[in-house]
């Protein structure tokens, strides 16, 4: 019985192998890769959590589905989907398939391999490659007092992309940061990477209030269990250089349900970005006018020609090309010490109530934002030459007005110590890096401003008017 032979076609019998391979790669080799890849990133987090001031939380571990799962069967989630299926006679299941496309639009899945391995060295690379990268801290013992259990907040000026960058560069060392990035990063395969660095997308102005909702648990949840964030408090790119108006949609989902006598304590940490020269500026001046806007093309070849002129460059000859990028840390701001010294109860405050509070603390970070804004080269000459108007300076009179401007300065509060004032040298290296940029025309050492650049120079001097002005 068992020695006869069955014959089969060909075609079948190819099927079947191929069904068999399946089975044995999906049931054999798919679990054992996964334990090993699993196995080398827990051990990977063990070694960085033992160097890292604030360590990876279990959520950063979490597997991405099932905090998925934990949004869609949120209670405040559910409750929403009731009231519109009722309001709007939308069946549940319909809105419930809308909860799950957003959240996994939202989530973020965290790879301690990929942050450390890939966008760290590359954020590293990248920041030295292009700037003169400084940092500095009003009260380092203040940062280096923080609680390793808190939940800190890096809450930021936004001049540049780069300030993601920047950022993430000089913090890795102490902390894994979470970003809220906006839709324009959504294309392949840039997506996958900024997931795995652990930062989240966001549709902004979205007025979904379903949306808003899966949005604002996801941020309660990352807030709640300790995940370090960092925030753009102004909400997009300075247009003008100036600090704008701080959005309250990201301190209010953080806060809305903060008990400060019971919960995790959150810390806000101000940071103050500045550059000597930014590499969109002229972009984000023109944005309102969308005649001027650059194209994809022209946005390529822009990074065409950035790329052949500095690829192949020393990092001297760069540097005299974009100068300083600077970041200095703030006062942390404890909201435990906050609620009790204002009197603040948040978690039991209604919307009409909350919301004002919520506003006079974004105020206060604003004003902690100013008091920290590196003060550069480039925006100290451009300064001087603002206030002279269309009278032409010589180089030693640019250097004078730009020391008595930095003591004025300090004079009236701003973070910086007499022996970090810029040296002579390095204004005379602004100097020809505004020339170069024909911001500047100069005859016999006699500077001034070129009115077709005038706004461009105002842009940086705005980025520390609260000094001046």
């Amino acid at each position: 019985m068992f020695s006869s032979s069955v014959s089969l076609p060909t075609w079948f019998f190819i099927v079947l192998l191929l069904v068999a391979g399946y089975a044995v790669v999906s049931s054999v080799l798919f679990p054992t890769a996964r334990w090993y890849v699993r196995r080398r990133l827990n051990k990977a987090v063990d070694k960085l959590n033992a160097s890292l001031q604030i360590k990876i939380r279990p959520l950063q571990q979490t597997k991405r589905q099932v905090l998925i799962d934990q949004l869609m069967f949120d209670q405040e989630v559910i409750a929403l989907i009731e009231s519109q299926a009722q309001q709007d006679n939308i069946p549940r299941d319909v809105l419930q398939q809308k909860v799950k496309s957003y959240a996994r639009e939202i989530v973020p899945s965290f790879n301690a391999y990929v942050y450390y391995r890939v966008f760290y060295w590359l954020a590293k690379k990248v920041s030295r490659f292009i700037y003169r990268v400084r940092v500095g801290a009003a009260d380092r013992d203040l940062l280096q007092g923080i609680d390793p259990d808190d939940t800190v907040v890096f809450v930021m000026n936004h001049r540049s992309n780069m300030d993601y960058v920047l950022i993430s560069y000089l913090a890795a060392e102490r902390v894994t940061l979470s970003y809220a990035v906006g839709e324009w990063a959504r294309v392949f395969p840039l997506e996958m990477l900024i997931r795995a660095m652990g930062a989240f997308f966001v549709r902004r102005g979205s007025q979904n209030p379903l949306y808003r909702k899966v949005l604002e648990r996801y941020i309660y949840m990352a807030t709640q269990s300790g995940v370090c964030q960092a925030v753009f408090l102004e909400g997009g790119l300075s247009r003008d250089g100036s600090l704008g108006e701080p959005k309250l949609g990201f301190l209010d989902y953080m806060l809305r349900h903060f008990d400060w006598q019971t919960d995790r304590n959150v810390v806000f940490v101000p940071v103050g970005i500045n550059y000597d020269h930014v590499l969109e500026d002229q972009n984000l001046l023109d944005w309102d006018n969308k005649a001027n806007r650059l194209s994809k093309r022209q946005h390529f070849m822009k990074l065409w020609r950035f790329l052949r002129k500095n690829l192949f460059a020393g990092s001297r000859a760069r540097w005299r090309r974009f100068g300083y990028a600077s970041v200095n840390f703030g006062v942390p701001v404890s909201m435990r010490d906050y609620c009790e010294s204002n009197g603040v109860d948040f978690a039991h405050l209604h919307k009409e109530q909350r919301i004002p509070k919520v506003a006079e603390l974004a105020a206060f970070l604003m004003d902690a934002l100013r008091y920290v804004m590196p003060i550069l080269p480039v925006p100290i000459i451009a300064i001087v030459l603002i206030r002279a108007e269309t009278e032409s300076l010589s180089s030693l009179e640019i250097i004078s007005g730009c020391d008595n401007l930095i003591d004025e300065m300090i004079k009236r509060g701003a973070a910086m110590r007499p022996d970090e004032k810029p040296r002579h040298r390095t204004l005379s290296n602004s100097l020809d890096l505004l020339k170069e940029r024909n911001i500047l025309i100069e005859q016999d050492d006699r500077y001034k401003i070129n009115p077709e650049h005038r706004s461009l120079l105002l842009y940086y001097a705005n980025s520390i008017e609260h000094w001046w002005r």
